[in-house]
């Protein structure tokens, strides 16, 4: 199976805009998914769903719409039969460092001031590498892969 990000409009089938009915009804096809209402901790409504060892979440923040998408690599050695791909490339399985130059190639600016959670301001996706679990690293440290993406709108980063 492939899961298409399409940033900064979501991850199909969830797009940014959509209602909670919306929202749970397209995750519906991947599970059952969890509603998580806001609350004291949280000022917004989260959808949830979880397919062949990949995470999927939806925040619902302005007039409860879904605002942002996130997705969650695989724990660990995990091969789901899943990818998750941009622009053709699987985010989880291609290292990344060439998500990132990928993306710079396609003229889009990278901010990889903190290189554990890079992002792209205007599109918006932002990555995250960080992960307890025992995962190939650089030298560095950081992990090989991405273990998550959020695809956004474009102001996203702004609020």
């Amino acid at each position: 199976m492939q899961i298409v990000l399409d940033p900064p409009r979501g991850v199909a089938p969830v797009r940014l805009g959509m209602t909670l009915d919306e929202a749970v009804a397209a995750f519906a096809a991947w599970g059952t998914p969890r509603v998580y209402p806001a609350d004291a901790v949280r000022d917004f409504d989260v959808v949830s769903v979880e397919y062949d060892g990949i995470g999927f979440q939806a925040a619902l923040e302005r007039d409860r719409q879904v605002t942002a998408v996130t997705v969650w690599g695989p724990d660990g050695d995990e091969d789901p039969g899943v990818h998750v791909l941009l622009d053709g490339l699987d985010v989880f399985r291609t290292p990344a460092d060439e998500i990132l130059a990928h993306v710079a190639r396609k003229g889009r600016h990278v901010n990889d001031d903190d290189p554990r959670a890079p992002y792209v301001p205007g599109v918006t996706l932002a990555f995250t590498r960080d992960t307890s679990q025992e995962v190939r690293r650089y030298e560095n440290g950081l992990p090989v892969h991405f273990t998550s993406v959020l695809v956004a709108d474009e102001t996203y980063r702004e609020k």
